[in-house]
């Protein structure tokens, strides 16, 4: 198999689209035969990410290279940024506001788990510009 690549577009605050590029990538990796592991992971992590992306940043893109050795996801967003990455890693910590609350959303558990479910994360942000997150799960 040689890579493929995917790309998704993901509108802000709309909660009945949320999930949609972490579902099309799950079908995708199962039907090229990746372990339940390796997809289990990419899609637990890629969720939490895409989840983010409309609660926090109105929105943005996924990009997805899906090759033998390893599935390399970057989520990219012109959102508000992240003021304190090492705080908004720490578990239970969120800013998201109530009503995204009362939705069952927001239980700062994002971040920590896509740092938990990726062989590697990378957070490039920048106050009032926006975040790029590179993560990647290998095939092991």
């Amino acid at each position: 198999m040689s890579s493929i690549n995917l790309h998704f577009d993901v509108p802000g605050d709309d909660f009945t689209r949320a999930g949609e590029a972490s579902g099309s990538v799950k079908k995708t990796l199962k039907d090229l035969g990746f372990g339940h592991d390796v997809v289990r992971k990419a899609v637990i992590a890629l969720y939490e990410a895409e989840i983010n992306l409309v609660i926090h940043a109105g929105g943005g893109q996924i990009d997805i290279e899906i090759s033998p050795e390893c599935i390399s996801m970057v989520l990219t967003d012109h959102g508000p940024g992240i003021p304190d990455v090492a705080l908004a890693m720490q578990e239970g910590y969120s800013t998201a506001p109530d009503n995204i609350r009362s939705l069952g959303f927001g239980a700062g558990m994002g971040l920590p788990n896509i740092k938990k479910y990726t062989d590697e994360m990378k957070i490039d942000t920048k106050v009032g510009e926006g975040t790029t997150m590179y993560l990647k799960v290998f095939n092991t």
